[in-house]
């Protein structure tokens, strides 16, 4: 099917029907190939989408290991595993953006040179045909008119060189137009088979690719992570299960607890608590007869009292309630209120309950911890056994002096024996000190110090300081990787952790009684000053110091030589308390000597702490006693060996004289026997008695 050429000059009206098929057809293949090139397109859209999208993933999983998730630590065997997805895909991305160059040039390419190029060509071509043809009706139309009565030789030339361009016009066109439409039916076959030929052999050379990087040591590790994450999967629904069954349980349990009053006969009041926590609302004056009411989270934390609001990230201090007093109070029309008041009655604070359990129960908690009896080894037995009513006011004594006696132990709580000096011996105690006031073992007017003072920054007095020793990083396990440490020959290395609560000067040493009325001062001061912060430290126990190490960057923070620490004690009753006295050359006055108690709180009990300080000081003792008799010993060997020496020299002398005795003997012979040796031997004899002089003169006379 093809349009005839040989009929263009005669144009009869089957050329143009047959025409007019061939323009239908035409413009149905530019409709088609329009559609198709739009699906191509977004083919190749999409590819060039999707090689973006693999590399950014790529990336992406590359910069995980910089995340910083607030629930997720470092994952080394995460990070690993996305790393290597990361360049599997990453190699993926390559592979993708080479198809999409392909695609480009084998799919798009060609047909887009078929839409822009060969389908415009005919548009444009028809076009033209279409005009030399309007032309050529025209100029035959005035060639028609003509008139054979007058004829005028100049018109009828211009109508007929018309008749001759339009048709000749008309005539290249249509030849030009019918080859164009028959070419049109080969082109439209290529344009549609090429890009699908290209797409495919793209398709074919990416897979080709793909299996190539994908290799078998990459499906094995594709396997162990399909197992990994089926093995999470079990773990996740093991989990959920869990929490459904917790949810469940708690449903069940908390039904009764629903209401905001619960019946407190099934659920019984913990009167014994030394701590608790829980929303309450906090009655605020807004005018003299006016006042709101807040509701925040409220806990105990030691003898504090904090309160947190919603969406806060730490909580706040509310007031200190040791020595406090709290009551039940009848606050307006609400109910279950109670109040708090400070030790010394300068801060208080009313406070209203949900329900009436926690209302008993923060009213004995509180109770409870203004007695201090959260500092004990036993917080609840202790409170069982003195716990009152819990809606009876409870006022203790507000004076200072009475605030902390239950620090100070009772006499018929203490030992007969205690650790009195630092040769570890076990002595009773004074009866003369007991006697005195406990205030006079304190020195009047002395600054407590509530937080360690940096060696770099300030001298302790009393402390050795060696060059290099400050700021240094110290093992506290005696293992250096440089120069050899100070305790490295040391037996006895015993860490613990404890926190710094003060120290005073004091007057005495000598009894145990300083370190409890020290305890005692040093607590109510903070207490009065409302400090809590307190520095943590890892205490080091060696036979040559103690030494006082920060825990994070391990450096020696204070020293304390063994031989200054004259007394170590603990506490009898709050346990985790325990001091020792450094005794240290100058203080106030630098011609005598002066003793500072340092207090800690530790994890462990004071008692092993302070054993561990009286066993290195015997050892440190036997060490010494061993060091002077290994030093005895070697001045006893180099007596010895100095009077052996004497001696060997006093055989010397003796042999020496013997052996001139043998040769003066040996001249009076030759002298006797010849008058020419005794010239010479007189000769010899004058002449060594002129070398030896006046004193070797008298020797020889002497001698002989």
């Amino acid at each position: 099917d093809k349009l005839p050429i040989e009929e263009t000059l005669e144009d009869s009206p089957q050329t143009r029907s047959l025409l007019g098929v061939f323009e239908e057809d035409a413009a149905a293949i530019s409709n088609y190939i329009n559609q198709l090139f739009q699906a191509m397109h977004r083919i190749y859209d999409a590819q060039n989408e999707l090689s973006a999208a693999t590399h950014l993933t790529s990336k992406l999983l590359k910069e995980y290991e910089k995340q910083r998730f607030p629930l997720g630590g470092d994952d080394e065997v995460m990070t690993s595993t996305l790393q290597q997805f990361a360049k599997v895909i990453d190699e993926l991305s390559s592979c993708h953006a080479v198809l999409s160059t392909q695609l480009a040039d084998a799919m798009m390419f060609p047909i887009t040179q078929f839409k822009e190029r060969d389908l415009k060509e005919i548009l444009t071509l028809k076009e033209v045909f279409q005009i030399a043809s309007n032309d050529h009706d025209a100029a035959i139309t005035r060639y028609g008119r003509l008139s054979k009565r007058r004829e005028n030789e100049k018109i009828k030339a211009e109508v007929i060189e018309d008749v001759y361009t339009s048709r000749k016009k008309q005539h290249q066109t249509m030849m030009h137009y019918f080859c164009a439409l028959n070419t049109l039916q080969y082109k439209k076959k290529i344009a549609l088979l090429e890009p699908l030929l290209g797409y495919m052999q793209a398709q074919i050379s990416f897979f080709k690719m793909g299996s190539e990087n994908l290799t078998e040591q990459l499906e094995e590790f594709l396997t162990n992570i399909g197992t990994s994450v089926q093995n999470v999967r079990r773990e996740m629904e093991c989990e959920v299960e869990n929490m459904q069954q917790t949810i469940e349980d708690l449903e069940v349990a908390s039904d009764p607890l629903y209401l905001p009053d619960p019946d407190t006969t099934k659920f019984p009041v913990h009167r014994n608590l030394t701590r608790k926590a829980g929303y309450l609302n906090a009655r605020n004056k807004t005018g003299l007869v006016s006042s709101s009411w807040d509701r925040q989270f409220y806990f105990t934390q030691g003898g504090n009292l904090m309160s947190q609001a919603r969406g806060d990230v730490a909580g706040g201090l509310v007031m200190d309630i040791d020595n406090c007093s709290v009551m039940a109070v009848d606050c307006e029309d609400r109910r279950y209120c109670f109040q708090i008041t400070s030790f010394d009655g300068k801060k208080s604070s009313i406070l209203q309950a949900e329900s009436k359990k926690d209302y008993e129960e923060w009213i004995c908690t509180i109770n409870n911890i203004s007695k201090q009896i959260y500092l004990s080894e036993n917080p609840e037995e202790i409170a069982a056994r003195v716990n009152q009513s819990a809606l009876e006011a409870v006022t203790p004594s507000p004076s200072f002096q009475q605030r902390h006696e239950s620090l100070r132990p009772a006499p018929q709580c203490r030992p007969a024996a205690v650790r009195t000096s630092s040769t570890g011996s076990l002595g009773s105690e004074s009866a003369a000190l007991s006697a005195l006031s406990l205030d006079s073992l304190v020195a009047p007017d002395t600054p407590i110090q509530f937080d360690i003072i940096s060696p770099v920054s300030e001298d302790l007095p009393g402390q050795a300081k060696s060059s290099g020793q400050s700021g240094r990083r110290t093992n506290p396990f005696g293992e250096s990787g440089g120069s050899k440490s100070e305790t490295e020959d040391s037996i006895l290395h015993q860490l613990f952790i404890v926190r710094f609560l003060g120290s005073m000067e004091v007057k005495s040493d000598e009894s145990p009684d300083v370190v409890y009325e020290t305890m005692r001062q040093i607590l109510a001061a903070r207490a009065i000053h409302n400090i809590f912060r307190m520095t943590e430290s890892h205490l080091l126990v060696t036979c040559d110091c103690l030494k006082l190490i920060d825990p994070q960057t391990q450096v020696t923070r204070l020293r304390f030589p063994l031989p200054n620490v004259v007394l170590c004690a603990a506490h009898q009753e709050n346990k985790r308390l325990f001091g020792f006295v450094l005794r240290t050359s100058g203080g106030r006055a630098e011609s005598r000597q002066t003793s500072i108690c340092y207090i800690f709180e530790s994890n462990n009990e004071g008692e092993k702490i302070c054993d561990s300080v009286g066993l290195a000081k015997q050892i440190a003792l036997h060490a010494e006693l061993d060091r002077k008799a290994t030093e005895k010993q070697k001045e006893i060997d180099r007596v010895k060996e100095k009077q052996q020496q004497e001696l060997n020299k006093q055989k010397q002398i003796e042999k020496d004289l013997e052996e001139q005795s043998r040769l003066i003997a040996a001249s009076s012979r030759a002298n006797q026997s010849s008058g020419d040796g005794q010239f010479v031997v007189l000769s010899s004899s004058q002449s060594e008695d002129s070398d030896l002089g006046e004193d070797g003169k008298k020797k020889r006379e002497s001698e002989a």
